[in-house]
């Protein structure tokens, strides 16, 4: 194997953050192994970073300012010198996407520079006045924007490379990460940090790791407009955008940058009328017939600025660092971001939870453990405490809407999803007023679990959410019929 190629940029390597807090800039370092693998106490690591999305960028980046020597590598060749970035592979780069206020904090922790590009690029923060003071939550922005922001402040990061190539597999050496092979080369790494998405294949020959979920039977299509100038936008339903069920399906309207904004269609994938959704000529048909996509879409409101983007499978996936036996899959390997939770896009919080994976991470390896092993093994408890409650929010979640979708009432002898604990607060204002810590993701699923009882005596009561004014599922594939059948 050969070493990683020396960025070129920046001091040597005097070690860890640990070790350079202790014994500042002058200190040496030592790599040395031991029973349990790589010691990390006062070392600076090689680290192979796998993808260079926001995961691979963030977490590269930070660990190169900690004086470790990252190459993040990615099959993407970047985005060019114009507005374009066609993103290989990744494909909901070009998808609506909302951010919470988590992200621009992990920027502002990590990569300053990163989020003042991303305000420079247009990005707009959203506040709003909580107990007398303002709260950003959340920031208006395409995905586009936000990885050229990251990857404009990553590429002067001393330390950090990034590399244009294909990771063709984990290499190992005495039971643990080695490195990696990459376009047929071998490099050497201390340690591997697997960022290349839930459909990553460099680790798929190290054995099966412990999975929670799957497919969820929901599809979406979405498609990206911009305001016309002197145009107001249409319906928010809250302060970060519109979202609505109706009878069948849901609607979803993220503002961005720039009075752009993205129109998103969530639907069952049982619904195979619906399909044709992907095709022009139904989306507006089908847009036009929604009161609030008409009152967003209207030609003299805006215009279209991409086709209609068709999304993949949607998944509610959580993977472990371990097998189902409790064994890291391999010692000196960690997965981060949507390699560990995938979630549909209903509410915007694959980002996020991808920033709190990094930035919890990053704190593992701050408090000084002593070994590699350690950091893989605490990950790992920590993603199943915090990270898995969220895969399977949304599994229960997207469970009992495709039960409505399908014409089922609300099953009142078991606990009510989460959704409907917060729909229910439209009737128990005691409910709506602790809700807060839930919505934006501070506190976790079990938080509503004393919420459960009042909003299922509000539905017991004979109380739902009546859909807002719009045609149903069924009426919309009637639509889509006639739309292209017209020449």
């Amino acid at each position: 194997m050969v070493a990683w190629p020396d960025p070129g940029r920046g001091s040597p390597f005097p070690g860890s953050v640990a070790q350079f807090l202790l014994d500042g800039p002058g200190s040496g370092c030592h790599r040395f192994l031991t029973a349990r693998g790589v010691a990390i106490q006062g070392v600076a690591l090689n680290v192979a970073v796998i993808g260079a999305g926001p995961a691979g960028l963030f977490v590269g980046a930070a660990l190169a300012r900690r004086s470790h020597r990252v190459t993040a590598v990615d099959r993407d060749i970047g985005p060019g010198g114009g507005g374009e970035w066609a993103r290989r592979g990744v494909m909901q780069f070009h998808h609506a996407h909302t951010f919470r206020p988590q992200v621009a904090d992990a920027l502002l922790a990590e990569m300053p520079l990163a989020y003042k590009c991303w305000l420079d690029a247009g990005a707009e923060p959203v506040t709003a006045t909580f107990d007398g003071r303002d709260r950003m939550i959340g920031v208006r922005s395409r995905r586009v924007t936000f990885e050229r922001a990251l990857r404009s402040a990553a590429v002067q990061v001393d330390c950090l490379q990034i590399r244009r190539g294909h990771v063709d597999g984990i290499l190992t050496r005495n039971g643990r990460a080695a490195g990696v092979q990459v376009d047929g080369v071998a490099f050497d790494a201390d340690l591997v940090i697997d960022c290349s998405g839930r459909a990553g294949r460099a680790a798929r020959g190290l054995g099966g790791r412990r999975t929670v979920g799957g497919n969820c039977g929901i599809a979406y299509v979405d498609r990206q407009y911009r305001l016309r100038p002197g145009a107001l936008p249409g319906p928010m339903s809250n302060p970060i955008g519109y979202m609505a069920g109706y009878d069948g399906y849901m609607v979803v309207v993220f503002p961005h940058e720039y009075r752009l904004f993205s129109t998103v269609i969530i639907r069952s994938t049982a619904n195979r009328d619906l399909i044709a959704l992907r095709h022009a000529a139904a989306f507006d048909a089908v847009a036009r017939a929604i009161p609030a996509l008409a009152e967003w879409t209207d030609p003299a409101i805006a215009e279209p600025v991409t086709s209609v983007l068709p999304g993949g499978a949607l998944m509610n996936v959580y993977r472990g660092q371990s097998d189902e036996d409790g064994r890291l899959i391999l010692p000196g390997l960690i997965f981060l971001g949507d390699a560990v939770c995938t979630t549909t896009p209903n509410f915007g919080r694959g980002l996020t939870t991808t920033m709190m994976q990094c930035t919890e991470l990053l704190a593992l390896l701050d408090a000084g453990p002593r070994h590699l092993d350690d950091v893989g093994e605490q990950f790992d408890q920590w993603c199943d405490a915090a990270m898995l409650p969220w895969v399977q929010d949304h599994m229960t979640i997207d469970d009992a809407q495709a039960d409505r979708w399908n014409g089922h009432a609300v099953d009142l002898s078991k606990a009510l999803p989460s959704d409907l604990i917060v729909e229910a607060a439209a009737v128990d204002a005691t409910i709506g007023a602790r809700i807060g810590p839930y919505l934006s993701m501070q506190q976790g699923p079990d938080s509503l679990a004393a919420l459960e009882s009042r909003a299922h005596a509000v539905f017991a009561g004979g109380w739902s959410p009546a859909p807002p004014p719009g045609p149903t599922a069924a009426q919309l594939s009637e639509i889509v019929t006639i739309a292209l059948a017209s020449p």
